[in-house]
């Protein structure tokens, strides 16, 4: 990784500041996030669509049948409530 000369554009003052009193580690740590780091979201945004369809793919039949029977099932207890207040008019 190239040392990066002269001032970064993609940090915010206020993290320079809200940094500079942290003490450093005693070597504990072998990889972690730059506190400087402005892009913390972007690789996971970048991998979720792949990710989603993945999980989706695997569970989503059932998830969807699921719905679906669920849906029915409320449905019909309803039509058949209706049927039945229905029945006892004159």
């Amino acid at each position: 990784m190239a040392m990066v000369k002269g001032p970064r554009y993609d940090v915010s003052p206020h993290m320079k500041t809200w940094w500079k009193g942290v003490r450093p580690d005693e070597g504990q740590i072998t990889r972690h996030l730059s506190p400087f780091e402005q892009q913390v979201m972007m690789p996971w945004l970048k991998t979720w669509p792949k990710r989603a369809y993945v999980k989706f793919a695997d569970s989503g039949p059932y998830l969807v049948a699921t719905a679906i029977l669920v849906y029915g099932t409320a449905a019909w207890s309803d039509a058949a409530d209706a049927a039945q207040d229905r029945s006892y008019r004159y």
